[in-house]
């Protein structure tokens, strides 16, 4: 049985995952996912593949076990993509996490993560608590850059207490 811990951690990257469609969303069209603005490096677009190639690697390899191969370059290289494509990473990602974090043990979460992430070595718990929180930074990113590209001060109501409710 997955550690309660684990599944809190799964509710909240999951919240996260389905704020960043419905960011998506409110772009106007999907040239717009792809623009900056002076001073910005990444587009919302170059975020979300950033956001799942992280997450498909950290979790879903590392954690999960899949066969899923990274390729950081391409997170930040890539673009034009329509936002279909980048709706199916991040629920891709989302099912990624979903089945990982189901079968994590409290032990496991207590055990030291099982590759270090920029020379640094920490518990698991500890790790995929930072993800969730990096996750949550880009999808901040995302939110502003579409208000300044837009002038659409709308919010996707990114965080939502519900989806973590008992």
């Amino acid at each position: 049985m997955a550690a309660q811990s684990a599944i809190w951690l799964s509710r909240l990257i999951d919240r996260e995952l389905d704020a960043f469609e419905r960011e998506l969303a409110l772009f106007p069209d999907d040239a717009t996912v792809w623009r900056v603005v002076p001073g910005v490096t990444n587009a919302a677009g170059t975020l979300v593949l950033h956001c799942c190639g992280n997450l498909q690697h950290f979790v879903g390899h590392v954690l999960g076990g899949t066969s899923y191969v990274r390729d950081r370059d391409a997170e930040f290289s890539r673009t034009g993509l329509p936002r279909d494509v980048l709706l199916g990473d991040l629920r891709a990602s989302r099912e990624v996490v979903q089945a990982a974090l189901a079968r994590l043990t409290d032990a496991q979460l207590n055990e030291p993560y099982g590759e270090a992430v920029g020379g640094v070595t920490m518990v698991t718990g500890l790790f995929l608590t930072h993800l969730a929180a990096h996750l949550a930074f880009h999808l901040g990113q995302a939110g502003y850059l579409r208000r300044v590209l837009t002038g659409d001060s709308r919010s996707s109501a990114p965080l939502p207490l519900k989806p973590l409710a008992m």
